[in-house]
């Protein structure tokens, strides 16, 4: 069974132009999640998505692949679409631009599953940090069953409570590292835009609602630390060096 990783990477971002490209620790952060990719998956099944032809040529500099798409794709999932017109697999895996600390384990946890279950989209979730806060709007929150099929998901506090007593002990959110077939991608794209819930929560995921596909939550070691904005750099820097010491 064929498997390839795709990073979409765009340059042109509302609050960080560029993001593919800064420099972390001497290296450009695609680069970085290029190589943790390919340790699970192999270098030769590891592409970048992007329409911009500064990301490629850096992404092609360090000897990894790359794929150009269009410049029009709403989400890293259309993207992603749009790349797999022209790479055949059996499973596609989304693995976001913006960590470079991603976990090779966790991509290869979201390939098993996948596997296991070739009807659904794999996508992989983990406890809120003690230092996360549930009503964050900037962390997408999940409400599973209990055998781990997507009933929702929300940048509010989700699940609920009628009381404080019954307040949910633990919050669980996103962790952006999807598994998909080709099937899955075109129904995806093909919708031709965001879908009305996926629109208001800005989450992806959840347009795959619209065609009545299960979505399977898949527990992962947990989620890296993201670029966002250039104040993330810093933090970013710090982990690099504490995970790969003297290599870096």
């Amino acid at each position: 069974m064929h498997v390839v990783g795709i990073i979409p990477a765009r340059f042109k971002s509302s609050r960080y132009p560029g993001k593919p490209l800064v420099n972390l620790l001497n290296k450009p952060m695609v680069v970085w999640v290029a190589e943790l990719s390919s340790k699970a998956l192999g270098k030769e099944n590891v592409y970048v998505a992007t329409d911009d032809k500064r990301i490629a040529k850096a992404v092609e500099d360090y000897g990894y692949n790359f794929v150009m798409t269009s410049d029009s794709a709403p989400t890293g999932t259309d993207r992603l679409w749009d790349a797999s017109k022209k790479i055949r697999a059996d499973i596609y895996v989304n693995i976001q631009g913006d960590e470079p600390l991603v976990n090779p384990d966790d991509i290869l946890r979201i390939v098993k599953v996948k596997k296991e279950h070739p009807e659904c989209v794999i996508n992989g979730m983990c406890r809120l940090g003690k230092d996360e806060v549930p009503a964050s709007r900037n962390i997408p929150k999940v409400v599973f069953t209990e055998d781990g099929r997507l009933v929702y998901m929300s940048r509010l506090p989700v699940p609920g409570a009628k009381t404080a007593e019954g307040a949910p002990r633990i919050y669980w959110k996103q962790v952006c590292i999807y598994a998909f077939n080709s099937l899955e991608l075109k129904m995806f794209g093909e919708f031709g835009r965001k879908s009305d819930i996926e629109k208001y929560e800005d989450i992806e995921i959840l347009r795959f609602f619209e065609f009545g596909t299960t979505v399977r939550m898949v527990e992962t070691t947990g989620s890296s630390y993201a670029v966002d904005v250039p104040e993330d750099v810093v933090v970013v820097e710090e982990a690099l060096r504490l995970v790969h010491g003297n290599e870096v």
